[in-house]
């Protein structure tokens, strides 16, 4: 880690007056060894640039270029934020791309240049939907590397949930269809200011050059949500109106017509997706 030039982020805050918004998801991390410490997680970043959503006053921002990162491009929809995101970018001269924006509604390809990984403590009223629209691109490897992200400790959960976990559903099986993921940080809720209500986890995500098993991606996403609609009931009957014969091609699949959704390993699911996707 290089030595970072500008003033300690309570500072920052204090100076701009940049109080979290409820309303736009914010809890600001203030400890810059933690924010370098998430940025390690991205792996090197020398020869990457790294996209990140919601930097707010700038602290995974300042860790990410402390950590090498050949360029940060940072979307930032609340524009308090942009005088202090302004003087980072003039202690990293080059490095830093500030848009103001949605991210839901930017292009960030338009900015970046290959290869590219994706850091950033997310807004918690987008962050699942943000992942969602990065694990499920038209098209496969998608634009970057990895995924180092925060979340709710409860959906970091979710993403690496095993099957037979309560934890587990539709955001596990569309994470590690694709992707290797696990947790690699912890956060306790006085890492942030304001301090959360619940626990919070990084959770790292690296592109599988191929989905781990075959499947077409719309049937899969389809029975997929089908069963967990109706976790309770046996697949026989959540899954009866994706095909008429649905115990035979659960059979066929190598899965029981009495287990339940939350029963069924990724590979499972994969293979009941091909034979459903059979005329």
């Amino acid at each position: 880690m290089t030595h970072d030039p500008l003033p300690p982020l309570r500072n920052v805050i204090e100076r701009h007056d940049l109080r979290a918004r409820k309303s736009l998801g914010q809890n600001f991390l203030l400890d810059l060894n933690l924010t370098s410490k998430i940025a390690r997680q991205a792996g090197k970043l020398t020869d990457c640039d790294v996209l990140e959503i919601g930097p707010g006053p700038g602290g995974l921002t300042r860790g990410l270029l402390m950590e090498g990162a050949r360029k940060v491009l940072a979307i930032e929809k609340d524009a308090r934020c942009l005088p202090a995101l302004a003087e980072i970018s003039q202690a990293y001269p080059n490095r830093l791309q500030v848009i103001e924006g949605d991210a839901l509604d930017i292009n960030p390809l338009e900015h970046l240049t290959p290869p590219i990984r994706v850091a950033s403590n997310l807004p918690y009223n987008v962050g699942t939907e943000l992942l969602i629209r990065w694990l499920t691109p038209k098209q496969w490897p998608p634009y970057w590397q990895s995924l180092t992200l925060m979340f709710q400790r409860e959906v970091a959960q979710r993403i690496v949930a095993q099957a037979g976990d309560k934890a587990y559903g539709r955001l596990a099986i569309l994470s590690q269809w694709r992707c290797d993921a696990q947790i690699v940080v912890n956060l306790p809720p006085e890492a942030f200011s304001p301090p959360p209500k619940v626990s919070s986890a990084v959770v790292h995500l690296t592109a599988l050059a191929e989905p781990r098993f075959p499947s077409d991606f719309k049937t899969l996403e389809r029975v997929v949500a089908m069963a967990f609609n109706q976790r309770r009931k046996m697949l026989r009957s959540s899954l009866k109106s994706a095909a008429p014969d649905i115990e035979d091609r659960l059979i066929a699949a190598g899965l029981k017509p009495t287990e339940r959704a939350e029963q069924i390993s990724l590979e499972g699911f994969c293979a009941l997706a091909r034979e459903i996707a059979k005329p």
